[in-house]
């Protein structure tokens, strides 16, 4: 037994000491992962006020630009990338300092030639194994960086209305029927192995790739212009998929499958990463009144439970956490995403685990 009474504060000592410099963490210096772990910190900054999550944040956006907004290891040419800028404008309003504004210029202006489907989507990438394909995933990388631009550097119309397009396409494109979930990715032009040669998407609901389209619907939520004509269209994905959440979370463990409808087969397992995503999700959904808190308040206390139940401390008072992929891409068939190898201590899983353990400890307001 342990007697950890705040996950989320423990992870981000743990995550500090065992990368003293988070440009250690995996899998390169500059990438999504890091953008993503930050923000964990962010929030901790937010509710402790505690001066070395803010350092630890500033350090690496320091690290990354010069005086000219140069940004060291940025390329631009996928979704994964342009996340991590999100953190650079965090740092704008933070300091006020020209280099970050400069350096959020440079990505905003990525999006202007960007490559995109006939519908006016994104792709994931630009590298050609990625042409022409949407991914949840880069969904919730872009509209990190666009809708937090739009809020607090400028451009704002742009921002927020290729968010709401983004975010309406890739339900278009992947929704699985009515159930709210939507499949892993989409392909226009069927040119890969994944695709159904009729729609285009892949084969399941993949469990973080889910995740990140519940993340990115609360957290767009949260700063979308109240007045904007497609908040409404948002709020309508969000609540589908909140139905579609609590229908196939695991009653008994709080926990959601690795393909996340199809918990009744033997070889399904629960994933920690995408669980611990909807946990936060979830319950960012009740804090901005989109969730019954009678209804989804247990649901998201369960999933508390179970994310919880994945972590163990080893011996050096450092926490593990257990049942995730590492940088899993889009698969060919169930028992592809099914028997990808699993690790400890998964690059997403551990930001995830941090997302939601603070929302889930936060003192309440």
């Amino acid at each position: 037994m342990t007697n950890i009474t705040c996950w989320s504060k423990a992870i981000a000592d743990t995550i500090m000491r065992r990368h003293p410099d988070v440009n250690s963490y995996p899998f390169k210096p500059w990438c999504y992962p890091q953008g993503f772990v930050l923000w964990g910190f962010e929030k901790l900054w937010e509710t402790t006020g505690d001066r070395k999550y803010y350092d630890y944040i500033m350090n690496y956006a320091d690290g990354h630009v010069d005086d000219e907004g140069n940004i060291s290891c940025f390329k631009g040419n996928s979704m994964d990338d342009i996340m991590t800028g999100s953190i650079l404008v965090w740092a704008y309003t933070q300091t006020g300092l020209q280099k970050y504004k400069l350096a959020c210029d440079k990505i905003r202006e990525v999006f202007d030639t960007y490559p995109r489907t006939s519908h006016g989507g994104f792709w994931h990438a630009i590298p050609k194994v990625r042409w022409n394909q949407m991914w949840i995933d880069g969904v919730f990388m872009g509209q990190m960086f666009l809708t937090k631009y739009g809020k607090y550097i400028g451009d704002s119309e742009y921002c927020f209305n290729e968010a709401a397009k983004q975010l309406e396409l890739i339900e278009y494109y992947c929704k699985k029927g009515d159930t709210g979930l939507l499949y892993h990715a989409w392909c226009e032009d069927r040119s890969v192995a994944w695709a159904d040669e009729a729609t285009g998407c892949s084969p399941e609901v993949w469990s973080e790739g889910l995740g990140w389209y519940a993340l990115i619907l609360v957290e767009v939520l949260e700063i979308f212009p109240q007045e904007h004509p497609k908040r409404e269209q948002m709020a309508s994905q969000l609540k589908r998929l909140l139905k579609g959440l609590r229908k196939t979370q695991d009653t008994e463990t709080g926990l959601w499958y690795q393909v996340v409808d199809k918990g009744d087969l033997p070889d399904n397992w629960h994933e920690t990463s995408g669980s611990s995503m909807f946990v936060y999700a979830i319950k960012k959904a009740m804090e901005l009144g989109f969730a019954d808190a009678e209804v989804y308040g247990p649901v998201v206390e369960k999933g508390y439970q179970g994310i919880t139940g994945k972590a163990k401390v080893d011996g050096s008072g450092l926490i593990d956490i257990f049942d995730a992929c590492d940088g899993l891409c889009v698969k060919k068939n169930y028992d592809e995403y099914i028997h990808h190898p699993q690790k400890v201590n998964a690059q997403e899983v551990v930001a995830a685990f941090l997302w939601a353990t603070w929302i889930m400890e936060k003192p309440k307001a």
